[in-house]
Formats: C-alpha cells, structure tokens, sequence
C-alpha cells in the first residue's frame, strides 16, 4: 500500500499560472443576488472602489487556488464584467480557469463568506485550499 505524504502547503508550485485558453467573447462570470449585496454593502461601508477583483493562482495540493479582493480600479487588461451594478474585474490568465463560475455569498452557522460555484472543478483538496480543472 502506497501512502501519498504530501500535504496542501507542498503542492505543485507557486509559479505563474500558463496559459490554457484563449479569452473569448463567450466566456463569463456572474454572482449571485447575495453576492451582489455584500459587495455593494461592503463598498459603500468601504468608501471607495469599483468591484471585486476575482482570479486564480498556483498553490496547494491540487495545484490553483482562488484570489478574490476588492479592487479601487480596473487594470487595463482585465476582463470586466457587470451584474446587478456590481463589476467583476477577472485578469486574462485567471478566466480561462474560471469561466462560467457564479461567485455566491453564504452564511452557515457562524461562518459567513464567498463561495466559488466553478463547473470546470474536477477535484478539490482535501482540506479546501486548491482545485484542480
């Protein structure tokens, strides 16, 4: 019986993520009502910004983790998307990874964040940290 030792800080790497896919005008990222409430309240308690910034790096056991944060303004070559006033700021590299994700906002018992609902997740992590495609 082989007994696999790595463990989800010692994963494939940290280099920059290649280049899979070309962008398209068919790709997409949306959210959920949810979601859309929480980053406009946290916006507006924040003061200033103008969306989220969603995207994907190497790390983990199975290779890609997700990045979210809020962004104060759009980098010339990212991918914008707008629902329901909110912009969704995705950098090229990072949507062919995530496209057709519905990022969600949840709250179970004390626990409260976002959720990436990605169709293109083929495994994940034991722990929750990385993703693979």
């Amino acid at each position: 019986m082989q007994t696999d030792t790595a463990s989800c800080t010692a994963g494939p790497g940290t280099g920059p993520l290649p280049d899979i896919a070309q962008v398209t005008a068919g790709m997409r990222v949306s959210l959920t009502e949810a979601a859309a409430r929480h980053i406009t309240r946290y916006l507006s308690r924040r003061g200033k910004g103008v969306g989220v910034r969603l995207g994907v790096k190497t790390t983990g056991c199975s290779g890609l983790a997700y990045k979210i944060e809020f962004a104060d303004e759009a980098a010339p070559e990212d991918v914008v998307f707008e629902q329901q006033g909110v912009k969704i700021l995705v950098d090229p590299k990072s949507l062919p990874y995530i496209d057709g994700t519905e990022l969600d906002f949840v709250r179970e018992g004390l626990n409260e964040g976002f959720r990436f609902n990605n169709p293109n997740e083929r495994d994940r992590c034991g722990c929750g940290e990385s993703f693979r495609i």
